[in-house]
């Protein structure tokens, strides 16, 4: 009964490492172009403000409102993201649903690092957070430029 107990709870801890990895090199993949801003743009999204917000230093008062605006974005790209998927454009893949699972956990993150006052570890939340956003701009500027030829 030990021996399996440390041995579910060994493959537990190996598969959260392998997720967290797993999303981390998602997000560190590069495009040839990147499309976020122009699709951030088009759909009003405070994205390029919350990234050179979070690259200087932040107050942190201030995190509250651009974690709130992060979760407006974060709402809007996903609908898109269904959207396009429901036209063909592409379905949701398993790499964008794992980021919007990391999404989720990074808001939880977030959500305990301000209540133990631990304000870098949720800035640093946040501009994961971000960069999911950003990823999914890109992915849908990718399916458009990809359907409109």
């Amino acid at each position: 009964m030990f021996a399996s107990l440390i041995i579910i709870s060994f493959s537990v801890l190996l598969f959260l490492y392998w997720f967290r990895y797993s999303c981390l090199l998602i997000l560190s993949t590069k495009t040839t172009r990147d499309y976020a801003l122009e699709v951030a743009s088009a759909n009003r999204l405070e994205l390029p403000r919350i990234q050179a917000t979070l690259q200087s230093a932040v107050p942190a008062e201030d995190l509250e409102g651009l974690q709130h605006s992060l979760d407006r974005d974060y709402r809007l790209i996903t609908g898109l993201l269904r959207h396009a998927a429901e036209f063909r454009l592409g379905g949701v893949s398993l790499e964008e649903r794992m980021l919007m699972i990391d999404f989720q956990i990074m808001r939880l993150s977030y959500r305990a690092a301000c209540r133990l006052s631990q304000f870098a570890f949720a800035q640093k939340a946040l501009e994961e957070m971000a960069d999911i956003v950003s990823h999914f701009a890109n992915a849908i500027g990718e399916r458009s430029a990809v359907a409109s030829r």
